[in-house]
């Protein structure tokens, strides 16, 4: 029998029975890195490279680890010797869960129910392609036969939003999401590129664009800001002097740079605040540590990692400066870390409040993160310390069009583990309230929180 039946990670009657409930919610996928570009051209994909390998550094980071080499990765060798490649390599990642993921994706989009191998790699290449030369596997059908019924791509401030225009009549919605990073990180080399390209001459002038566009994206739609912070920054000081010195060539202390990404920071939130927005706040990538590699490829291309700062008293510190102010928004906190586990578990409760159920949210398994026990782990830890039946849930931070099986992924293994609660007597086993607790953490509790 193939390994993915019915019962995939499914342990226990009562986690079966859970199942059922949430497996045909539909999906809200609040945050990923879809090609809104891609969405709206109904991209067709070229061949089963394209659609399962084109841009996906987790494979390419373990094609690398056996000893694939980069001609067969990112290099000129033909699609398919890069899809035989990853093929030769992925009978190996036992306990990996691109396993898991790769074999549902064939499954369910392709019907393929067959453990994917370097034997069948030419079988499965030859079916896959087929299928791509069918309307109904280009990216918008994709995307509707995945039952997606939101879906908030990752865009720049300075974006027009074209794409998303024209996929305002689209049966799925497609928002954008809020993503400032090139505004806010100050200490890198793409921040006064950036900053020319967007015409600002000034601290003041920044502050209104960043305004600016927040309601802009507004107006098509958006709900969620998105900030990738490698620490949590923060620091009193005056960013207008950080700016200037900036721009002015000079080298910025730490407080200095600390202190504008706040202030920054502290703009957007209050308008974040007054529209009803969410913030996304991922904490503790450490990226591009191959400068090598990275001077060849350029950014997510494979070679990030988990970083291992002390976040606990400067986040409190920056929540704090923001609640103070009464400009806190509703707030997701993801750390790459699981370590800070316990410290975002505990964080959240000494801010929420303002009548927002879990406004203060730990985001699910992030990255790294992203697989059975990093998923165990944070709603564990969110169980032990907050409240899990308020968890907003999953979301596929994906670039590929088939990842959506990482919802049911997710689904199975939160039914699984709250099953087996159940079954060793630590909750009753009243299906009524499980059905509400196991729907809202699969579906209704991101639809409420994000007003979608």
């Amino acid at each position: 029998m193939y390994f993915i039946n019915n019962d995939f990670m499914l342990k226990t009657t009562t986690a079966k029975r859970l199942y059922k409930m949430v497996e045909n919610l539909p999906i809200i996928d609040y945050h990923c890195h879809l090609s809104p570009k891609m969405i709206a051209e109904n991209y067709k994909f070229k061949n089963a490279y394209d659609l399962f390998l084109g841009g996906d550094h987790y494979k390419w980071r373990q094609m690398r680890t056996n000893g694939v080499s980069e001609e067969y990765i990112t290099g000129d060798k033909s699609d398919y010797e890069k899809f035989l490649s990853f093929a030769k390599t992925l009978p190996l990642l036992i306990g990996n869960p691109l396993y898991h993921w790769t074999h549902l994706e064939l499954s369910r989009y392709f019907g393929i129910n067959e453990t994917l191998s370097e034997k069948n790699a030419e079988e499965v290449w030859n079916k896959v392609n087929a299928c791509l030369e069918k309307d109904e596997f280009r990216a918008q059908e994709l995307i509707k036969r995945s039952n997606v019924e939101t879906l908030c791509t990752t865009d720049d401030p300075a974006d027009s939003l074209e794409y998303h225009e024209k996929l305002k009549d689209f049966p799925v919605k497609i928002l954008p999401t809020f993503r400032p990073d090139k505004a806010v990180d100050i200490n890198k080399e793409t921040f006064l590129p950036y900053i020319e390209s967007i015409g600002v001459k000034t601290y003041e002038e920044l502050k209104e664009f960043m305004v600016e566009r927040i309601y802009f994206f507004n107006e098509h739609g958006c709900k969620l800001s998105d900030h990738a912070l490698e620490y949590v920054p923060y620091a009193e000081g005056n960013p207008e002097v950080a700016f200037n010195k900036k721009l002015n060539g000079d080298t910025l202390t730490k407080e200095e740079i600390d202190s504008f990404k706040c202030s920054i920071l502290k703009v957007c939130a209050k308008e974040y605040t007054k529209l009803g927005w969410a913030m996304q706040v991922h904490i503790g990538a450490l990226r591009n540590n191959n400068s090598k590699m990275y001077a060849k490829l350029g950014a997510d291309t494979g070679f990030d990692s988990i970083n291992d700062l002390c976040i606990a008293e400067p986040l409190s510190k920056f929540l704090n400066s923001l609640e103070k102010d009464n400009v806190l928004p509703k707030t997701i906190l993801y750390t790459l870390n699981p370590k800070d586990n316990y410290v975002l578990g505990t964080m959240l409760g000494n801010f929420q409040g303002g009548g927002i159920p879990g406004k203060i949210q730990f985001g699910s398994g992030w990255w790294f993160n992203d697989q059975r026990d990093g998923m165990v782990n944070q709603m564990q830890s969110l169980a032990n310390l907050g409240m899990l039946a308020r968890f907003v849930g999953m979301l596929t931070d994906s670039r590929s069009f088939v990842s959506y099986t990482r919802h049911e992924y997710f689904r199975r293994i939160m039914c699984n583990l709250i099953g087996s609660w159940v079954e060793d007597g630590e909750f009753p086993e009243d299906y009524d309230l499980l059905e509400k607790i196991v729907k809202g953490i699969a579906y209704e509790n991101a639809k409420t929180y994000f007003n979608f």
